[in-house]
């Protein structure tokens, strides 16, 4: 049996690897919304939002310590109105999708949203990507909405 441990991700241990799982979704997928790989500068000031705000980077580490998903949210608007919305993401490394990290992930990220009162989470979900969806639509409540976009327009 494989143990997985669930992790606060940290910029010394993590960035590297959230990187490489980020970047192989831009340049494979359309799970993110960029068009290029980023950068390791960037990582330096992706953490240090999340601190800033509160924002928790969580991750799932295998037995040697390697992470294989990891997941965060952040503020969805900035207006005041939607200072108890968050938008979050999940990403899974590509050798480790479908084995249920990204249920663990989203529980671990809706327990951390309660916790810190927060209200509403939502996931800006690429029409294409159908493991996310489905993901989603096993978890979140069946009162969610979905609204099907895709870089072609909403479907």
């Amino acid at each position: 049996m494989t143990t997985h441990t669930i992790v606060q991700c940290t910029f010394e241990k993590h960035a590297n690897a959230i990187l490489d799982i980020l970047n192989d979704a831009i340049v494979h997928s359309t799970e993110l919304f960029d068009y290029q790989p980023r950068v390791v500068e960037s990582m330096g000031s992706w953490f240090e939002a999340k601190r800033n705000g509160n924002f928790p980077v969580i991750g799932i580490e295998d037995r040697e310590g390697t992470l294989l998903a990891f997941g965060s949210y952040g503020t969805f608007r900035a207006w005041p109105a939607y200072k108890y919305t968050i938008e979050h993401s999940i990403y899974v490394h590509k050798n480790y999708r479908g084995c249920g990290l990204g249920r663990r992930l989203m529980q671990a990220l809706i327990a951390a949203a309660r916790q810190q009162g927060m209200h509403a989470l939502l996931g800006g979900i690429d029409a294409a990507n159908a493991g996310s969806i489905a993901l989603h639509q096993r978890i979140l409540s069946t009162a969610a909405r979905y609204t099907r976009v895709s870089r072609g327009g909403i479907n």
